[in-house]
């Protein structure tokens, strides 16, 4: 199973290399988009979370890397204006 960093900036202008354990991040994140904070949380949310079961398909346990990788996001997040927007930069295969 290819994994694969999405590159992050967030509003405050830190940027973060965030872990995937599947390439689905790339159906519902672009390189170069930004995002509203509460869709960019959501869209990782839902792509992490398809990761970790594909990991469960195939090894019979959830990729818990994915699910610490989310759980960043979420308290990232909340650290940021909430009208912010974050900026994916780059995907690293």
């Amino acid at each position: 199973m290819p994994e694969m960093r999405f590159h992050v900036r967030w509003p405050d202008g830190r940027r973060e290399a965030c872990y995937s354990p599947s390439l689905v991040v790339r159906d519902y994140l672009a390189a170069g988009e930004s995002y509203a904070l509460d869709d960019f949380v959501e869209k990782t949310r839902t792509a992490l979370t398809i990761a970790s079961e594909r990991v469960r398909e195939k090894y019979g346990f959830a990729c818990s890397s994915a699910l610490d990788q989310l759980a960043r996001i979420e308290a990232a997040a909340k650290g940021q204006a909430p009208d912010g927007r974050v900026t994916v930069e780059t995907f690293e295969l």
